[in-house]
């Protein structure tokens, strides 16, 4: 059946993105901790009161130990709190902020983010218990990071581009996208690379997925074209059919029979999906392009004195390959039907 756009605008990563250009905001809905996740808020509640527990019993001179003792006692057990309360917020944020997102792919993005902040907060605390003089701390971390910025430029380098691709969202997990040689729907986004389940390539001449995994640094998203077949508002692209014929060929018989095949096959799908078009681009700077809301054939002249038959029209990205296959099984054998009116070249369409 096709999608109206009411129904198209109903598709949570659709009303995500009409909600994000609008400025609107989702009404909150209340979210439940899962048992688990309650068990570990008090695992940490009771990890907390006992770092309490041992700081008040250290600097209660009930155990006896030396005063260097006492202090290094105390700044463990400093840092092992902050540590338990970072922790603690942290599968708070990721319950109760992170967990009412119905869209995976940003609830995978914002847990990915959520979990490099922790980390980076987990080793301040860690460098401050370790280093008393805060001085000498920086002046160990500047040093260390010249030494392995140098030593690891690339990866630093993907990280910044990883960070470019949370912000501009070139693409995100579950996009088709094509940039450089690589085709392939994005099934995870790291903090370095980017891994791809190939479609087409070397072995294919369609958009089959191929079985094979492409990985390449996030770096490469900063000096390439990102090509990304999925936008949410309009994940459709234009699709186009062509057959040589003859100059002596009916060009009008060949164009209604052309567009009367297609638009059979389409349905109504196509006007629906034009119209959703043509509303995203009049919210653009850019002039209305001539968009025909019903599939349009044109005629090229060929390199080889024949004419080029085309017909145009638009489907959804992963079904290109297969609405094409079905329309060629279609469009040939009424072709082929009236051969006083289209003219094929020989063996070349039959």
């Amino acid at each position: 059946m096709p999608e109206t756009k009411e129904e198209l605008e109903q598709k949570p990563e659709v009303r995500k993105e009409l909600a994000r250009t609008a400025g609107e905001k989702k009404p909150a809905e209340k979210v439940k901790a899962q048992t688990k996740d309650k068990f570990w808020f008090v695992t940490h509640a009771l990890l907390l009161i006992g770092c309490l527990v041992l700081y008040y019993l250290i600097g209660s001179k009930l155990i006896p130990l030396i005063q260097a003792e006492i202090d290094l006692g105390r700044r463990l057990l400093r840092g092992a709190a902050l540590i338990i309360v970072v922790l603690a917020t942290a599968k708070s944020v990721k319950v109760y902020a992170i967990g009412r997102i119905d869209d995976a792919v940003t609830r995978f993005t914002l847990q990915r983010i959520l979990f490099l902040v922790t980390g980076l907060l987990i080793a301040i605390i860690t460098v401050s218990v370790i280093f008393v003089n805060w001085y000498a701390a920086l002046t160990a971390l500047g040093i260390g990071s010249i030494i392995l910025g140098l030593a690891v430029q690339t990866p630093m380098k993907s990280f910044i581009a990883w960070i470019f691709i949370l912000v501009r969202q070139p693409y995100r997990v579950g996009d088709r996208i094509k940039i450089d040689d690589a085709t392939g729907d994005v099934i995870d986004v790291g903090y370095l690379d980017t891994t791809l389940w190939e479609f087409g390539g070397q072995y294919l001449s369609t958009d089959h997925p191929s079985g094979r995994v492409i990985r390449f640094p996030n770096e490469k998203v900063l000096s390439s074209i990102v090509y990304n077949y999925s936008w949410p508002l309009f994940p459709y692209i234009w699709n186009e059919i062509k057959f040589n014929v003859a100059y002596q060929s009916d060009l009008e018989f060949v164009a209604k029979t052309m567009q009367k095949i297609t638009e059979e096959e389409l349905g109504e799908e196509m006007i629906k999906r034009v119209e959703v078009f043509r509303e995203l681009l009049a919210k653009t700077p850019v002039d209305e392009l001539e968009v025909h809301e019903r599939p349009r054939v044109i005629f090229r002249v060929s390199d080889n004195t024949w004419l080029d038959a085309i017909v145009r029209y638009v489907v959804p990205t992963r079904e290109a390959g297969r609405i094409k296959t079905r329309l060629i099984k279609k469009l040939l054998p009424a072709l082929n039907a009236a051969p006083d009116k289209v003219m094929f070249p020989a063996g070349a369409n039959r």
